[in-house]
């Protein structure tokens, strides 16, 4: 399976004696352990499992069990041997909202795991089964722990996009990715089901065209667009593409945090040395993030780059309830990153 980008596992899990996996390469184990927020990557991991286990045999047996409503001795019950011997794969969804009878019986299976079972343990966070976690990650039940992180950072979110791609064989360009991401910010599920209708109906080449045509009128790609027209120094396109937005019910919102983006990228790349390639390795920035953003900080200063960070800050203040008028404070910040802060001789940006 294709992989997406590593993310660290979590601090608390981070002295687990087990092998700790990346959600894309979830196996069978004894005991396998599916920690984390995201309920999309957990469900493709546990789906992952159960494929791998129903490829060996076809006669698996598969239980699925809430750990929340869970009564004594149900849990043994499923795992005692049936006559013919079947593997068997139980799910426990829930862990974090455990009954007290779970917990202990899970603490004495893990102990000693049934033959020709797997057991999968589902943990979306919080203290709540801490007891049985701590088991599993000393090595009881010689199992392992599939790790799935809330995917906030844009850098993650793109990894995924591109392995996705990848899974069904189809190839995106860098900035239909980025469209991509952009588009569905909400639910990694929603983007994955995105990808794949992307895929149906236009084929394995993906370009930006097909992705704009097929995320029109969602609000976050509206937004990049006009972060790209500003930060490209079109300050007419740029503002051309925020009225039209603001004519349709956008919310300024978006389209501050998608210039905010750019302009970060920009500080991390002024005056920094080197290849494309380090810098991408020593920022935690993907290559062609690096190339446009030294493309579009071409032409600042580093006194106005300072000065759009400040402004950035400033013109959020504005737009949670600072000012009478948020689209006009958008607009005056729209035009100093379009302008690269330049000002005329009354002060006002060029």
């Amino acid at each position: 399976m294709a992989q997406a980008r590593k993310t660290a596992p979590r601090a608390s899990a981070s002295k687990a004696k087990i092998a700790q996996l990346d959600w894309t390469e979830a196996r069978p184990a004894p005991v396998v352990l599916v920690s984390g927020p995201e309920a999309f990557l957990a469900d493709r991991a546990g789906q992952a499992i159960k494929t791998a286990l129903a490829a060996t045999n076809a006669e698996l047996e598969v239980h699925d069990m809430d750990a929340a409503s869970y009564t004594a001795g149900e849990l043994f019950t499923i795992a005692s041997p049936s006559l013919f011997a079947e593997p068997r794969l139980i799910r426990v969804d829930s862990v974090e909202k455990c009954s007290d009878a779970f917990l202990e019986d899970a603490k004495r299976y893990v102990a000693s795991p049934a033959d020709d079972t797997t057991l999968v343990l589902r943990h979306s966070g919080g203290q709540r089964g801490k007891a049985l976690l701590d088991l599993v990650r000393g090595g009881a039940g010689d199992g392992i722990e599939v790790v799935c992180p809330e995917m906030k950072k844009d850098q993650d979110r793109l990894g995924f996009v591109q392995a996705e791609f990848r899974r069904l064989g189809a190839q995106a360009t860098p900035g239909a990715a980025r469209q991509l991401a952009a588009a569905y910010a909400g639910g990694i599920g929603e983007l994955a089901g995105a990808i794949g209708q992307l895929v149906s109906d236009v084929g394995t080449r993906i370009t930006e065209e097909e992705v704009t045509r097929a995320t029109e009128g969602r609000v976050e790609t509206n937004a990049f667009r006009v972060a790209d027209a500003a930060t490209a120094g079109r300050a007419a396109d740029a503002l051309v593409l925020l009225r039209q937005a603001f004519s349709t019910g956008t919310d300024p919102i978006p389209m501050l945090a998608a210039l905010n983006m750019k302009v970060r990228a920009m500080a991390r790349v002024y005056g920094a040395g080197g290849s494309g390639g380090q810098l991408a390795k020593e920022l935690g920035m993907a290559p062609w993030q690096v190339d446009r953003a030294l493309r579009e900080v071409r032409g600042w200063s580093e006194e106005n780059l300072a000065r759009a960070i400040d402004l950035a800050a400033e013109t959020e203040w504005l737009l949670k309830g600072g000012s009478r008028d948020p689209e006009y404070a958008l607009e005056k910040y729209l035009l100093f990153i379009a302008r690269r802060g330049r000002v005329d001789g009354r002060g006002r940006t060029a």
